[in-house]
């Protein structure tokens, strides 16, 4: 039978074993704050990045409208009979794109200054836990931004009581982010809805007023009223 051999190591072989072992060791734990990681700044960053460009867009408008680069009354002509009521509503598209053009400008300028930011996130919030939430050393992590934006003026009409109408003129901005995080990606898409110009038109009162209904039980009581208003 053969004897069993023991292979004596010298200290630098067991030095570069421990080594090994604390190096595979540290990735592993670095493979799994990767993984833990990942999800938490990707919520993280998008939930900052909708902020940032809600309060960009926000302001953009703002900014214009009271330094008087947006003129609401040449926005919309208002054609009217000879009694003067309201018969047609024409948009002047030269101010339109004007104004499209002007957001989207602006817009984009701001973005442009917020292409590079730090992201701190505590460790405790790594863990999963809802104790260690918000606690420990930060963790910093540094992101690039670029975007783009498209602005787009549209009219609303709403009946505002029985001789009224409400227009307005409403602002669709959409911004279209990406995010750049050390080794990947993430997309934000923002869209904002804000209203540049309103108008209440005002027509004539008619002489009787009847709202109909499908309901069954209500038919009743719409007829007996259309009934007494015209008898």
């Amino acid at each position: 039978m053969g004897r069993l051999r023991y292979i004596r190591l010298t200290g630098r072989q067991k030095a570069v074993i421990w080594v090994s072992i604390i190096l595979i060791l540290l990735l592993a734990v670095a493979a799994v704050l990767v993984v833990r990681i990942r999800p938490i700044v990707t919520r993280l960053t998008e939930s900052r990045t909708t902020n940032r460009v809600n309060r960009i867009v926000a302001d953009a408008v703002s900014d214009a409208v009271a330094s008087g680069q947006v003129d609401c009354s040449s926005l919309i002509l208002f054609e009217k009979d000879s009694s003067g009521q309201v018969t047609a509503l024409r948009s002047n598209m030269t101010e339109f794109n004007r104004l499209q053009s002007l957001i989207s400008d602006t817009v984009l300028a701001r973005l442009s200054q917020m292409t590079s930011s730090d992201l701190a996130i505590p460790l405790g919030t790594l863990t999963g836990s809802n104790l260690l939430a918000g606690r420990g050393p930060y963790i910093h992590v540094r992101t690039q931004s670029v975007g783009s934006a498209t602005a787009k003026l549209r009219n609303a009409l709403t009946a505002a009581g029985i001789n009224q109408t409400k227009h307005q003129v409403l602002l669709d901005v959409e911004v279209y982010v990406t995010v750049l995080l050390p080794g990947f990606a993430t997309s934000v898409q923002v869209n904002n809805e804000l209203c540049v110009a309103e108008t209440v038109i005002v027509g004539t009162v008619p002489d009787t007023y009847t709202y109909l209904s499908t309901a069954d039980d209500e038919i009743g009581d719409y007829a007996s009223e259309y009934i007494m208003n015209n008898g």
